[in-house]
């Protein structure tokens, strides 16, 4: 394996921290598979079942998440280094929630779950990253509860978009009709627009009829960490 493939395992957010040496080991005891997708193809549908652990080793994926109707979506661009829901591996939910597809031409590492099991036991770092990736999102759900009950407009709007995109989510864009979203946020038309205009002013996002562009995702977790 040559140089640039170890810095891009060892750059994986699951693998932070873990020697050169270790990935060797590791690379020769357990089944690792690369695949590789052209612009446009699948690699992920929504409700399959998450029997892998699939990484993003080069290029970049869009992850698009819906409801049962389609009218409202989540779409962000996932670029390498990046794991893709992997808190989907475990659980009693294992089913990605959402579709996954090539923008470019795109490699992905993928680990049977079985076999990721087994490398989480056999150093104890793996298995602090993954606790960390899974706590970090347990945590940011209890500050979305806190934001839906106590929380202004804009910290609702900020644990929407957060909680259904990951941490690497870049062009992050949630489309819904505007008459849709100020109905299941319980406020009038002009509360809704007036605090999407705050936002954007700030730089946070960007909006028009039937999406919101999120500029920021850093900002959004700014707001709900200041609950």
């Amino acid at each position: 394996m040559n140089n640039s493939m170890y810095e891009i395992l060892m750059g994986l957010p699951l693998f932070n921290g873990v020697s050169r040496d270790c990935i060797s080991q590791i690379i020769e005891k357990y089944k690792f598979h690369f695949l590789k997708y052209l612009p446009g193809e699948q690699i992920i549908t929504a409700g399959e079942t998450c029997t892998h652990i699939k990484f993003v080793i080069s290029g970049s994926v869009r992850s698009k998440i819906e409801n049962a109707n389609g009218r409202f979506k989540v779409s962000q661009t996932l670029t390498a280094p990046e794991v893709i829901a992997p808190e989907f591996l475990f659980g009693k939910a294992t089913q990605y929630p959402c579709t996954v597809t090539a923008i470019e031409p795109t490699g992905i590492l993928q680990i049977s779950k079985a076999e990721y099991m087994e490398i989480l036991k056999s150093d104890q770092i793996f298995m602090f990253n993954l606790l960390n990736i899974l706590s970090m999102n347990a945590q940011r759900s209890i500050e979305g509860v806190l934001s839906m009950t106590i929380g202004s407009l804009e910290e609702r709007i900020a644990f929407w978009i957060t909680a259904l995109t990951q941490n690497g989510g870049t062009d992050i864009v949630l489309t819904c009709k505007q008459r849709d979203l100020y109905a299941l946020f319980g406020v009038q038309r002009t509360s809704f627009i007036a605090t999407l205009d705050s936002m954007r002013e700030r730089g946070i996002i960007d909006y028009d009829a039937n999406e919101i562009k999120v500029i920021s995702r850093r900002d959004l977790l700014n707001l709900l960490s200041a609950i």
